[in-house]
Parts: C-alpha cells; sequence; structure tokens
C-alpha cells in the first residue's frame, strides 16, 4: 500500500437532492471516488452540503445514503481523519455523525496549517458583501431556538417539507452556473478582504457549485471545489502542490 500523504477536499455531493435516483447515481460516483482516494489519503475534508437536507432529532436521522455512510465509516475505520463542514442545506447536524463515524463537524470556518501552508476553508455561505436575507435566515436556522421548534415536528411531516423544498433548488432546476468575473465572484471578493488582513495560502469553498482556481496574487489562490451535480470535481494537496480534478464516473 502507499504512503498515505494526500489530503481531499469535496463539497456539495447534495446526496437526497430531487430526482433521487439521479441522487442515488451520484452516492455510487462517490462511493467509487471514496474507493480511489482511501489508499493514500491521509485526511478527507467534506467542505458542506453533502447532505441536501439533514435534520438529527433525538432518535431519527434522515433515511439514505446507506452505502455512502458505510464508505465513511470503512475510511474511518481505515484510521483517516475526516471532517465534515456545515453548509446551509445541511446545517443542522449535531453529533450522530460525530459519534457513528468519529468525523470533526466545524459550523463555519477552519483555518489550517499544511506543510507550512496556510488554508481558509469555509462552505461560502453568508460570505462577502450582500445577500442579506439569506444571512437573516442563516441566523434564525442556526438559532437553538428555531432547531428546538423544528424538532417539535414529527419526522415525517419536518422532512416531508424539506424535500418539497429541495425540488425548486437551483440544483433540481440544472440553471446553469457561469463564471461572473473576478470583481463580481463574492467569495473571490470574501477572500481579498481577508487577504488584505491576513496573508493564507489558500482559500478553498464550496457553495457556488462552480468549480474555479483563481490568484490572488503569485502568493495566494481561491479555488471553489464545484460540486458533484454536473462537475465532479475536487481539490487534493499533495504536500506541496493544490490542484482542483475532476473524477471520471465509471459505468
Amino acid at each position: 500500500m502507499s504512503t498515505r500523504k494526500k489530503i481531499y477536499f469535496a463539497s456539495d455531493f447534495h446526496l437526497g437532492s430531487y430526482p433521487l435516483e439521479h441522487s442515488r447515481e451520484r452516492e455510487r460516483s462517490i462511493i467509487q471516488w471514496l474507493d480511489a482516494i482511501k489508499v493514500d489519503a491521509a485526511e478527507l475534508y467534506l467542505v458542506g452540503d453533502i447532505f441536501d437536507f439533514w435534520f438529527e432529532y433525538a432518535t431519527v436521522v434522515p433515511k439514505g445514503y446507506i452505502r455512502f455512510l458505510g464508505k465513511l465509516a470503512e475510511i474511518a475505520d481505515l484510521g483517516i481523519p475526516i471532517t465534515l463542514f456545515k453548509g446551509n442545506h445541511d446545517m443542522w447536524m449535531f453529533d450522530y455523525l460525530k459519534k457513528e463515524l468519529n468525523v470533526q463537524i466545524v459550523d463555519n470556518e477552519l483555518e489550517l496549517v499544511l506543510d507550512n501552508k496556510l488554508f481558509y476553508i469555509h462552505h461560502g455561505d453568508g460570505l462577502g458583501s450582500g445577500d442579506y436575507k439569506y444571512k437573516l435566515l442563516k441566523k434564525v436556522f442556526r438559532s437553538r431556538f428555531c432547531q428546538w421548534l423544528f424538532a417539535r415536528l414529527h419526522p415525517n411531516l419536518g422532512i416531508g417539507i424539506a424535500t418539497r423544498w429541495s425540488k425548486h433548488s437551483r440544483l433540481s432546476n440544472n440553471e446553469d452556473e457561469k463564471f461572473l468575473g473576478e470583481d463580481k465572484e463574492w467569495l473571490i471578493g470574501y477572500a481579498k478582504e481577508l487577504e488584505s488582513k491576513q496573508h493564507h495560502d489558500f482559500y478553498l469553498f464550496g457553495h457556488r457549485h462552480l468549480p474555479y482556481d483563481v490568484k490572488l496574487n503569485p502568493e495566494s489562490r481561491v479555488v471553489n471545489l464545484g460540486e458533484w451535480i454536473n462537475y465532479y470535481t475536487y481539490a487534493v494537496w499533495d504536500g506541496e502542490n493544490l490542484s482542483l480534478e475532476k473524477w471520471e464516473k465509471k459505468s
């Protein structure tokens, strides 16, 4: 077996998104990718919106994803640390996955030093200027009171509401994503603001769904991880270089 030295980053699997048959097909591709990387992975970072909806009741979690969760369990049992970020679709993670899979759950951002390089990692939701409506909603949805209220709903009702909401998402409608230019891409703007205060070698985000790799300056890059609906992209750090790569689906 080869030496485990690579660190992998992926986001926006949106497992459980409508239509479900596409989600199951996507789950198979993700498992194939996890099988491929477990040979040389030192760590795995899943940067939010892994599930299209997730809420942990006291004794109930959303059904499904058995093969995916089983593969994560296998990877964890191999001694490969897994870090899971909350996204805007799966922000209601608590301690179930931590207890079952020993994953680290990250609420917001994470600053990480890898091989003397400083990484800033965040799902990307609610960052930058504008989008005040979502920022307000995020505060409401993250509040303990709101979570307590939702937990009072029967799971059939609560998860049913979330499923209907999912059918109207940009992913379900396959809306085309286009690069807006560095001046209009808000995550690049946010990274520039952070960089003006403190240098980071790499800024890694999800959420935007469009994969890109942009230089802020000769020593700093912004990488958006894309999604696994259309692009099947991920990033890998090999100890010296960070590359944005595409997984070729297998039949």
